[in-house]
């Protein structure tokens, strides 16, 4: 009888910790990228209004801001583990970020899904950490072959932001792949918050380049072009997917026109029934197109509650298994498999600015670099 009652009584204890499947999400919401915070929250927004259950349980989402620090995202990583007690969390959005969250939560074997950290180190040598976005390796690949074969671009200058790790492994990864394709680059180097770039910029004028690749953040991708096009460059501005929020067209202005970028998405890309529902959605919700970290948002959240659905149990283990057992998952962003390392395997999208709006370019498959 006595064996009976503590089963009983162990039963109870997990379904009342389980009652509201609690998920954290660690985002950016104010700070210098809080842009991106906000985007990827409208995206698991809609994810939870479509699907706000899981295994029969309410899905609670427990919103965590990190100001744009990697001190306040390590110590959201923790609160929501030590006392929000979540099943999961779904963050962040920069890689220097995420790096300061993977740690916390691969120590305390808790599934985590980043929408959109492509440095190769967030997932590297962990089996609870995993995305779904592309890594850096590819984008900045795609970007060189881009530059060179379609641009024409032999002579690039590539400014880096020192501080964020995104920034320097994908100026590493476009470097690498221009030079072997027969390109010559010269760096220069900032950090974030700067304001002025005139001393990076005398030396990247007097390098004569045919195009200036900038592999930051919005802000400074922003201010770069401005004082770039001010001192008569009039060659590309290109970037990666730090670029891709709507602060830069109202910071750049006449600026950023014609700039380009990798990204993860455009609506005209949508191809599956999920994506382009998913545009039809956010549209009637928000007023507007979508954006890639809006995609990326959703895209995090559904293919953690399908993993769920597949372990078919809260235990976290199984749950951090079948992310990466994730196969032809039809997402907002496209079509998703993650290998083993718990990295995406997809197609670069190439968005421009034209006419003060981002507009769809072209599209990178794997197969393109090879």
């Amino acid at each position: 009888m006595r064996k009976v009652l503590v089963t009983v009584l162990l039963v109870l204890t997990v379904l009342s910790l389980f009652s509201a499947v609690k998920i954290a999400v660690i985002l950016p919401m104010t700070g210098g990228i809080s842009a991106f915070g906000r985007m990827v929250w409208e995206g698991i927004q809609i994810a939870h209004e479509e699907k706000p259950t899981v295994l029969g349980e309410e899905v609670e989402l427990v919103l965590l801001d990190t100001r744009s620090e990697k001190t306040e995202a390590a110590n959201a990583a923790a609160r929501a583990i030590d006392k929000e007690k979540v099943l999961a969390i779904i963050g962040e959005v920069a890689s220097a970020h995420s790096l300061a969250i993977a740690p916390i939560a691969e120590e305390n074997k808790v599934p985590m899904v980043t929408p959109a950290s492509t440095n190769p180190l967030v997932t590297q040598g962990r089996k609870f950490v995993s995305r779904v976005c592309f890594i850096d390796p590819f984008q900045g690949a795609a970007m060189a072959v881009f530059a060179y074969k379609n641009l024409g671009a032999k002579r690039v200058v590539v400014f880096t932001d020192v501080e964020q790790d995104y920034s320097v492994g994908l100026s590493n990864f476009f470097i690498n792949k221009f030079t072997e394709l027969g390109g010559q680059v010269k760096r220069v180097f900032f950090r974030s918050g700067d304001q002025d770039f005139s001393a990076q910029l005398s030396v990247a004028m007097s390098f004569n380049p045919d195009a200036i690749y900038i592999t930051g953040y919005y802000p400074e991708i922003a201010l770069i072009s401005r004082q770039a096009r001010q001192l008569g460059f009039t060659g590309y501005i290109l970037a990666g997917d730090g670029a891709d929020a709507p602060e830069l067209i109202e910071i750049g202005g006449e600026a950023v026109e014609g700039l380009l970028f990798t990204t993860h998405y455009h609506p005209k890309a949508a191809s599956n029934p999920v994506a382009k529902k998913f545009v039809e959605v956010y549209k009637e919700k928000y007023g507007k197109e979508p954006a890639a970290l809006n995609a990326l948002g959703y895209d995090a959240y559904m293919v953690l509650l399908d993993a769920i659905e597949r372990a078919g149990s809260f235990d976290r283990e199984k749950i951090a298994e079948e992310i990466r057992k994730t196969r032809n998952f039809n997402g907002a962003s496209g079509i998703i498999n993650i290998d083993e390392n718990g990295d995406a395997i997809k197609s670069v999208v190439v968005n421009v600015v034209k006419n003060g709006s981002v507009d769809f370019e072209a599209v990178i498959n794997p197969d393109d670099l090879k």
